[in-house]
């Protein structure tokens, strides 16, 4: 590694943040964000005008590692222009088994490398590199995050909230329990604490976090994720409480049963499938069937009535023929999901199945993922048009990003809403009639404010 050259000291300090990954990644940001500014540094947009850059990083996917390596590529270059700048890289993707190595060997420019674990050890480790001693700070577990860590939030009206940390599945192509550990859960003391803070601070929405939801509570021994549910429920000044991710396998039916008598708890589920062949969800060990992940759709159903459901869907899974995905297919028709997240399968270091042999070809996981995102934009369509007529509720959250003119906000059931009106609905819930259904939004007009 290279040596970062100091600043004059007293010198305002500048720092950009970078971020891959998905919603755990994006409230540790927040968190790193508040370590720095709790340091004395301020927040820059550009990577030119810092004095510290930190990648917040990603591993699940190859293609979250290829652009971190491509934006260290950047950074190098920036570095010979600008010696002093100090390079940050922290997130899953060091944890992964001979990431932080090869980071070390390809990208000397890097002073500090830290896991997603140790984010709260990144002072100490500014430290170091400041008396010029650059560092890998991958401390081995269990060195957890203490709480009451400082968090730079984003504006607007919702939060994120983690309820636990790691995965414990094991999931045959998954890399999550190997770089974030296995499932840990916070206090529910600590979590209400900070739902409450989130409420008076005028956020009006918070989606819990953790790779596996529905296991919250099991290494605590006295309380399940519905019993946080319901305590969190009773939190004065929150409007909507979402929570993501759901494992199927884990959704009982006291955890629908809370769902349906919450005030506050949103009728929609993450809830991801995978694949609709029973032979490939054994293959990936995600311990369930179609037929009990059906049922479980179907009780959801009439439990929650309008529940938005949304998936993750992967095609290409190691050995999966033209049969296993057709019933993926079959399965996406039956359940109608409002929305998918899909993707092609990837190998991953380290994993079992990245080492099976029935690897499938490229160009027959890229023609099979564009029938299924056909198949699923036709569906989400057809569903969207159907709320035609409507008149739903929507929690205001500010300007839509692809009209600036007009205000965008969700549905309880997660439908993002776009209509006109005025500023200061922000944060409020409104009453809106949708007019049109789009892919992947609808367009309506206020009917009723407060």
């Amino acid at each position: 590694m290279t040596r970062a050259c100091a600043l004059p000291e007293g010198a305002q300090r500048f720092y950009h943040l970078i971020t891959f990954g998905c919603q755990m990644n994006d409230h540790d940001s927040e968190v790193l964000a508040g370590i720095l500014e709790g340091m004395g540094y301020r927040a820059v947009d550009r990577a030119e005008a810092a004095d510290l850059v930190v990648i917040n990083t990603c591993c699940v996917r190859a293609s979250a590692e290829n652009k971190v390596y491509a934006r260290l590529g950047e950074l190098g270059r920036l570095k010979r222009r600008k010696p002093h700048l100090v390079i940050a890289v922290g997130g899953c993707l060091p944890q992964r088994e001979g990431a932080a190595e090869e980071l070390m060997r390809r990208f000397p420019q890097v002073d500090v490398i830290f896991g997603a674990r140790n984010l709260h050890r990144l002072p100490e480790l500014l430290a170091r590199v400041a008396a010029g001693r650059p560092v890998v700070g991958l401390w081995a577990p269990p060195d957890e995050p203490p709480e009451g860590l400082p968090a730079r939030r984003a504006p607007g009206v919702k939060a994120w909230v983690t309820v636990m940390y790691g995965c414990s599945n094991f999931c045959s192509y998954c890399v999550v329990p190997f770089v974030r550990g296995p499932e840990r859960s916070r206090p529910p003391e600590a979590i209400v604490a900070e739902v409450e803070d989130l409420a008076r601070r005028g956020y009006r929405e918070v989606t819990l976090l953790g790779q596996n939801v529905n296991a919250y509570g099991r290494d605590l021994g006295n309380i399940t994720f519905a019993d946080l549910l319901r305590r969190l429920d009773r939190v004065s000044g929150v409007m909507r409480i979402r929570f993501t991710t759901s494992h199927p396998r884990d959704f009982d039916d006291r955890l629908i049963e809370v769902l349906a008598a919450g005030r506050h708890l949103c009728e929609h589920v993450h809830l991801p499938v995978q694949a609709g062949s029973n032979r490939v969800l054994g293959r990936m060990n995600r311990g369930y069937t179609r037929e009990q992940y059906l049922d479980l759709v179907d009780r959801l159903r009439a439990a929650l009535p309008g529940v938005g459901l949304t998936t993750d869907i992967m095609v290409g899974f190691p050995g999966e023929d033209e049969e296993d995905f057709e019933a993926t297919l079959d399965l996406v028709r039956r359940v109608r999901f409002d929305a998918a997240f899909t993707f092609i399968y990837n190998p991953r270091p380290g994993t079992p199945a990245a080492a099976w042999p029935e690897q499938v070809p490229l160009e027959v996981r890229r023609r099979r993922i564009r029938e299924l995102i056909a198949l699923q934009r036709q569906i989400s369509l057809e569903n969207n048009r159907a709320e035609e007529g409507r008149v739903v509720e929507v929690l205001v959250e500010g300007p839509s990003e692809t009209d600036s003119g007009r205000l965008c906000g969700r549905t309880r059931s997660f439908k993002m809403v776009v209509f006109p009106g005025a500023s200061d609905l922000v944060g409020k819930l409104v009453r809106v009639e949708i007019l049109a259904g789009k892919v992947n939004h609808l367009e309506g007009r206020v009917v009723e404010q407060g």
